[in-house]
């Protein structure tokens, strides 16, 4: 039980470079392999014929057959980037890609991939093989115990991707950290899914009432005017700033995570509050500035969905745009700079807090939420009471509220005296 098994039947790795002669029969002699020469290597036996032998021999009685095997030790792994770049295969190739950016593997081979494949660089090409390494951990059962094959406590990947779709997976993946642990839940993989389906149906809103691609703005921010559309294009711009670090130090989990939070406060609190503009009450004008603010915060939002949803995204983006989401260039906050540098990025939140009183209020009277506001009070710190003048327009047409008053105070923000119409029968 000493010697460690050297081969295996895999579809990538280094060729075992031995042929077999077959007899009459076209049984193979495996007690006389054909070996190559040195200067055939490397050779690929399943590619190439032995040696004396032509290639219609394969196969065939008195012919030959390559061994199908491949390598499978550390000798041969570490390898890896060099079999990667086409090391003596294609040279020119070979000189553009290494060394290379990454490398992801687990933390449990980092003693042995990592550093044989660093030593062996070094050794041939007097360089470390990679610029960076991103180690990430294992996948735990729901009893807190790595999965493994020989402990089988495995889940069958086609299963779950059937179940629950390719992004919705994939979110749960990218949701876990590198260098960490992490758990496989289902309750994952449904959050997953329930964003890929919420990106559809925003999109399909937003498309539907007539944002196209001219809408985006590119440059020219002279179409929104409305305070409330600025703060949240004023977000969207720390949002894909901080996004673009995260992903640049590798923290795709942090990049996933700002983004989703930002979707669903502009899908909860921004479209609830502005459908009314959005339709055209408030004149042409505001509506124009609603579209815009649309278009683009949808456009940002499909590149930053792009790697963790990459299905949902290409179909979304094949709606109203040419090409494919993940051909098309990163956000970047300088496109935003002008309107982020004028905006007032709390407004939002401020006025979304408002319109989650108001509902409250009507969810604690056990009414519709269409029901009428005959009047309410909100009280909040002066600063505050400026953002809710600003938007006020869209938080009376989101709440369906008469009138309000804002009274000025030194606590949180709050929603009271809410006076509700009659039920509807």
């Amino acid at each position: 039980n000493g010697d460690w098994l050297i081969s295996r039947q895999r579809f990538f790795g280094v060729p075992i470079p031995v042929w077999y002669p077959l007899d009459a029969a076209g049984e193979p002699d495996y007690e006389h392999p054909i070996l190559p020469g040195d200067g055939m290597l490397p050779v690929d036996p399943a590619a190439e014929a032995a040696p004396g032998y032509d290639e219609s021999q394969r196969g065939e009685p008195g012919g030959f057959m390559g061994d199908a095997d491949v390598l499978d030790t550390w000798a041969t792994s570490s390898l890896t980037p060099q079999i990667v770049g086409r090391w003596s295969r294609d040279e020119e190739f070979f000189g553009k890609v290494f060394p290379f950016d990454l490398r992801p593997q687990g933390h449990d081979i980092i003693r042995t991939w990592l550093f044989s494949s660093v030593v062996r660089a070094d050794a041939l090409q007097g360089c470390a093989p990679w610029k960076h390494a991103a180690i990430s951990g294992w996948i735990l059962d729901p009893d807190r115990k790595k999965m493994s094959k020989s402990k089988g406590n495995v889940v069958v990947p086609t299963d779950v991707l059937e179940q629950f779709g390719s992004d919705a997976v994939r979110y749960w993946a990218a949701s876990a950290k590198l260098g960490a642990d992490t758990a496989y839940e289902v309750a994952q993989m449904k959050v997953g899914r329930r964003l890929a389906i919420k990106l559809l149906n925003a999109t399909k809103f937003v498309l539907n009432l007539g944002a196209t691609e001219a809408s985006v703005i590119s440059g020219d921010a002279a179409a929104v005017t409305n305070a409330l559309d600025l703060s949240l294009l004023g977000q969207l711009a720390d949002v894909v700033e901080q996004s673009t670090a995260a992903f640049e130090n590798y923290d795709y989990a942090r990049a996933l995570q700002i983004s989703e939070s930002f979707f669903w406060s502009f899908t909860d609190n921004y479209v609830e509050l502005v459908k009314d503009r959005a339709y055209g009450a408030a004149g042409e004008a505001e509506q124009a500035s609603v579209l815009a603010t649309l278009a683009t915060t949808l456009d940002a939002l499909l590149r930053l969905f792009a790697p963790f949803l990459p299905f949902a995204t290409e179909e979304v983006w094949s709606w109203w745009r040419a090409g494919s989401v993940h051909r098309a260039p990163w956000p970047t906050a300088e496109a935003l700079a002008g309107i982020a540098a004028a905006a007032d990025k709390d407004l939002l939140g401020t006025v979304g807090v408002a319109l989650g009183g108001i509902r409250k209020a009507k969810s604690e009277a056990k009414v519709k939420q269409r029901t009428e506001v005959l009047s309410a009070v909100v009280t909040a710190p002066a600063a505050q009471i400026a953002q809710l003048r600003a938007g006020e327009g869209d938080l009376k047409a989101a709440g369906n509220a008469r009138v309000l008053t804002f009274e000025e105070s030194e606590g949180e923000l709050t929603v009271k005296s809410v006076e509700l119409a009659a039920a509807e029968a």
